[in-house]
């Protein structure tokens, strides 16, 4: 894969007219929105850029560029939709991904904080005694506490929760890590973004 395609498929913040975050998209599907007017690039002042007075700036060797028939073009990481004022309602997904975020990557049975391939989940309630996979029975536990558990109950296990799982109210988007330092002035203004496929609630 070439490098552009490469840089043409990493990641811009959209922000809405009120400048709040609300999605996160390609770098060709930016460069698209900004070449129809529907959005415009923001810098870290907070001024705005339509397409031709974005390609107009001078690319320097620091700056990340996508290659034109005549010339090159800084790759924007902020842009603005002019039209869309709204914030989307967003439920927080529930996934591995989140479960491992709202448990900072600590089993919740002894305390360890660990890389992520060395966790599973685990169903507080197991599934073989009715126990649903849901935010308030799945917990990030270590491989070892797991099998100490295997099918019984905490209680049962003689092993304590350190919190009872809970649904968070946030979305993971801060605390997955701010991608490009472009980001953080806005990042700063609200949390917003979308992470991972749903797991199966049943």
């Amino acid at each position: 894969m070439s490098p552009g395609v490469v840089i043409l498929n990493t990641k811009v913040l959209m922000l809405n007219r009120s400048f709040v975050p609300i999605h996160v998209t390609s770098v060709r599907r930016a460069f698209n929105l900004l070449y129809l007017g529907i959005a415009r690039v923001v810098n870290e002042q907070y001024q705005t850029y339509d397409f031709q007075s974005w390609a107009d700036l001078a690319v320097s060797l620091h700056d990340e560029s996508i290659g034109l028939v005549d010339q090159a073009i800084r790759v924007p990481r902020v842009i603005l939709l002019v039209g869309y004022d709204r914030i989307p309602h967003r439920q927080v997904r529930f996934s591995r991904y989140n479960i491992y975020v709202r448990d900072k990557c600590t089993c919740q049975y002894c305390g360890r904080r660990l890389p992520r391939h060395q966790l599973n989940l685990d169903h507080v309630i197991p599934r073989s005694r009715g126990g649903t996979s849901r935010w308030d029975n799945i917990v990030c536990s270590c491989l070892p506490c797991n099998r100490r558990k295997g099918g019984k109950t905490p209680q049962e296990a003689k092993m304590k929760l350190l919190r009872p799982p809970f649904k968070p109210k946030w979305t993971p988007f801060v605390q997955a890590g701010v991608r490009y330092r472009e980001w953080l002035p806005f990042l700063s203004v609200t949390d917003a973004a979308y992470w991972n496929s749903d797991l199966s609630e049943d």
